[in-house]
């Protein structure tokens, strides 16, 4: 037990009184602490993916820097996160992902008994296993619904997005309000429904997330009502490049709160579902992480594409992108647009895309085709009033027809939780010298 001690890493403001005593309090081995100091986060994310094993990170709350993202990045290296709060911000740091809650006032005894209670030493033995039961934000909420659309560019993804989210709102199989969540890189839903103020939108609602969790009233006002059609609509990225300031965990949080503010959740996403895995960067999962997001946590995902030996290729292409994400081939509904008449060249069009998505999926067939006749939507778009039949009420019964047979997504399941043995954790009398 000599030789075990706590490796503690510390972010503060400068001249932060806490801090300056830690500091003192190590030093002087009034304390059985390493203290390590960072003057940036950069600092503090480079020590924590350096391998090196730590008990525990205090972090200053005051700090703007200091947000979910950068609580589940502590979390993710292993180093139990502590907030030091003066109470300046109202935050629920628990909520956001600190394991405690230390006041601005701190002494020695609240600082070792709160190490003492969350924080591994560090030294001959080894730290005692980190929870492996998941994020909280990654379990949908029950009895929420999700439908997702995409398709490759020019299919008129956005427009069958937005049919979808008026069938849906009119269909008396709905339970409650329908949000449409123009999720894709390129938003074009402002445009689409004519909407001059484009703010607030998705930027708002997860910058809301980065330091609490608003309530459904909260999430439901960054929306606008389109009355005509029935349904909300989340406005999206302002830029394509926007995305880049958008924190990871924070969009998840924000995707977790629409699913809790309305029933049923439609999103318009970029056909593009690339992670770190797929390309070797972290950033390219950060660009697609709305993209992939939706996608898993779907009942239902709607995949638009084009007639013609183009169109469907491309249409297969992003079939077998999404099975590759994870996605089961009987959730995806391949959506045909400005689909021709003739019966016998649907047939084919169904046979075409049957032949080459099914070995692309494993041999694992897709719901069938839906195919939506030309109509003049660009009026009906331009006025915001309902899109001309038969394109809602088609798209609708689709998503209601996949949801009962294939049932709800598995995300939409709790996990069961698991037990603690006694024991099972270790102890460090077991190492004692």
């Amino acid at each position: 037990m000599a030789a075990e001690r706590f490796v503690v890493l510390g972010l503060a403001r400068p001249r932060s009184t806490w801090f300056v005593e830690v500091g003192r309090w190590a030093a002087s081995a009034a304390i059985p602490v390493e203290f390590l100091r960072c003057v940036s986060v950069e600092e503090l994310r480079s020590r924590l993916g350096s391998g090196r094993a730590y008990s525990c990170t205090l972090l200053d709350g005051a700090l703007p820097a200091v947000d979910r993202d950068l609580l589940h990045t502590v979390r993710e290296a292993g180093a139990v996160p502590l907030v030091v709060d003066d109470h300046r911000r109202r935050r629920d740091w628990i909520a956001l992902g600190a394991v405690a809650v230390l006041p601005g006032a701190l002494t020695r005894e609240v600082l070792l008994d709160a190490l003492a209670t969350h924080a591994p030493l560090v030294g001959d033995a080894s730290p005692p296993p980190l929870d492996e039961g998941g994020d909280a934000l990654d379990v949908a909420l029950l009895g929420s619904t999700v439908a997702v659309v995409c398709g490759p560019g020019g299919t008129g993804a956005t427009t069958v997005a937005a049919a979808l989210a008026q069938g849906l709102a009119e269909d008396s199989r709905g339970h409650g309000p329908v949000l449409l969540a123009d999720l894709a890189r390129h938003a074009e839903q402002a445009m689409v429904h004519d909407v001059r103020d484009v703010a607030p939108g998705l930027q708002e609602l997860a910058e809301a997330h980065r330091g609490g969790v608003p309530t459904s009233a909260e999430v439901a006002s960054l929306t606008f009502a389109v009355v005509e059609r029935g349904y909300h609509l989340l406005l999206g990225l302002r830029r394509a490049h926007h995305w880049a300031a958008i924190r990871p965990r924070a969009l998840v949080a924000a995707f977790a709160s629409m699913r809790r503010a309305f029933p049923t959740l439609v999103c318009d996403v970029t056909a593009d579902f690339e992670g770190e895995d797929d390309a070797g960067s972290a950033d390219v999962e950060d660009r697609n992480v709305a993209a992939r997001t939706a996608a898993l946590a779907a009942d239902v995902v709607f995949v638009v594409g084009r007639p013609g030996c183009k169109g469907v290729h491309a249409l297969v292409r992003v079939l077998a992108d999404l099975a590759g994400l994870g996605v089961a081939p009987a959730r995806l509904v391949p959506v045909v647009n400005l689909a021709p008449r003739d019966p016998r060249v649907r047939a084919e069009l169904t046979g075409a895309i049957a032949d080459l998505a099914t070995p692309a999926l494993g041999g694992r067939p897709t719901a069938g085709c839906v195919f939506l006749p030309a109509r003049r939507v660009e009026e009906a778009l331009r006025d915001a009033v309902r899109l001309p039949a038969p394109l809602a009420p088609l798209l609708a019964g689709a998503f209601w027809a996949t949801l009962e047979r294939t049932g709800p997504g598995q995300a939409r399941l709790a996990p069961e939780p698991v037990p603690v043995a006694p024991g099972s954790m270790g102890s460090w009398a077991d190492h004692g010298s």
